[in-house]
């Protein structure tokens, strides 16, 4: 069959650098880090001390108050997400046939903080189980997208994707295939996390998986670097409108670029770290462009997973060398997690979305905080270092990889 074309007509950014699509723009090209002190909780006695925290933000501003109190914090940085880009896409609801209208969202955990509370809760109490009847609701990954899909009466495909760090990424080529099969018109997409908690600090500490640059919070992601010590972890949410082109020129829709195809691979390798040849990443990146139908040659921009780890960034790099060969040193790389920290589950929703801004922008956001050349890291490479660069992006390529070797890519392209 015929696969249908899917464009982007609307985007949504809540992130530690920006609190709108605009906003988070703005600090991107400017070189912001979203770097701070933790203010959700004391610090004192925990390794790291320092987070991308979403600013200035008070869900009340955007939902109902007793609405919510019922929702985890993942789930109301979707719900004001997906309202911007449900806003920026100017979707006249009550015109759309809802039933092909899909919601397919990315979160890695989900309401940890719920999860977390509710267990202390009942761990201070006498032993009686007094849970809060929205505990489980609050919870459950699943519950961004429904409501999402509540809100706005969306009865198409309403899911969520989990796949670690990749599961927003793995939403939106969900979203992609959704179109192109036929099943759906509009999807809404993206993904939202919330995991700079007590818990989820203390997690990755235990892993040994954060920087604990302590002194110096703004500079401590640091992709590329050879003085990186681990990524820094961010929360927010990114949303995508997703629509098929007919669709979207019918009703003279903005298109901010057309998404060309993605792909999905498994390192098959190890629990957290990445295969050190790199092996599943050059597969997902080949996968993506047979499925975009485009050669390597095609692309001008790759925005990385580029956590900042030491084994991770190396790897990665080493395959887009595997994959693009000499035209690798003609491709503008990036790491905006250097800005934005690592998001986690909405870690391809919101690089995806830098994706896109820099085709329509003709503008490649910097990867900040370099300062020591890493010998490991082929010095050719244009890693777009601390400062943004102006160019014509044709083609924008943007890769996440998630624990458990779970590895996807997602394509997008200037519209002819």
């Amino acid at each position: 069959m015929e696969l249908k074309r899917v464009v982007v007509t609307g985007l949504g950014a809540l992130t530690p650098i920006g609190n709108t699509k605009d906003e988070y723009w703005e600090g991107l090209i400017s070189g912001k880090s979203g770097a701070a002190p933790i203010t959700y909780y004391d610090t004192e006695k925990f390794k790291t001390k320092f987070a991308c925290e979403v600013k200035n933000f008070n869900a009340t501003d955007f939902i109902d108050r007793r609405e919510a109190r019922r929702m985890d914090k993942f789930a109301q940085y979707a719900m004001v997400a997906s309202d911007e880009a449900i806003a920026d896409a100017n979707l006249n609801i009550d015109s759309l046939n809802k039933l092909r209208v899909g919601v397919i969202w990315g979160a890695g955990i989900g309401g940890l903080e719920t999860f977390q509370q509710e267990v202390l809760n009942f761990a201070e109490g006498d032993g009686s189980p007094r849970f809060n009847p929205f505990f489980i609701p609050k919870m459950i990954a699943d519950i961004a997208p429904a409501n999402i899909s509540i809100k706005h009466g969306f009865m198409g495909p309403n899911y969520t994707t989990v796949s670690a760090c990749a599961s927003s990424a793995n939403a939106i080529f969900d979203a992609l295939n959704s179109i192109r099969l036929g099943h759906c018109d509009v999807v809404v997409t993206g993904g939202s996390e919330a995991a700079v908690t007590i818990a989820g600090m203390g997690g990755f500490n235990a892993m040994h998986a954060l920087s604990t640059r302590n002194e110096s919070p703004e500079t401590a992601s640091r992709p590329f670097d050879a003085t990186r010590d681990g990524f820094v972890l961010g929360e927010g949410a990114g949303a995508l409108v997703l629509e098929e082109y007919e669709h979207a020129k019918a009703r003279g829709a903005k298109i901010y670029a057309e998404i060309a195809g993605g792909g999905l691979s498994s390192d098959a390798y190890h629990m957290t770290a990445p295969h050190p040849d790199g092996i599943g990443v050059i597969a997902v990146m080949k996968n993506c462009l047979d499925n975009a139908g485009l050669n390597p040659e095609d692309v001008d921009h790759i925005n990385t997973h580029g956590t900042s780890t030491p084994l991770g960034d190396v790897a990665e790099l080493k395959a887009i060398s595997s994959v693009f060969g000499d035209h690798a040193k003609n491709i503008n790389i990036n790491s905006t997690k250097s800005m934005t920290g690592h998001l986690l589950g909405a870690a391809g929703a919101i690089e995806a979305i830098a994706s896109i801004l820099a085709i329509e922008h003709g503008i490649v956001p910097p990867t900040i905080n370099h300062s020591t050349v890493d010998e490991q890291i082929d010095p050719e490479l244009n890693l777009t270092l601390n400062e943004a660069q102006k160019r014509d992006v044709r083609v924008a390529m943007s890769n996440t990889f998630g624990f458990g070797g779970h590895n996807a890519c997602v394509v997008f392209k200037k519209i002819d």
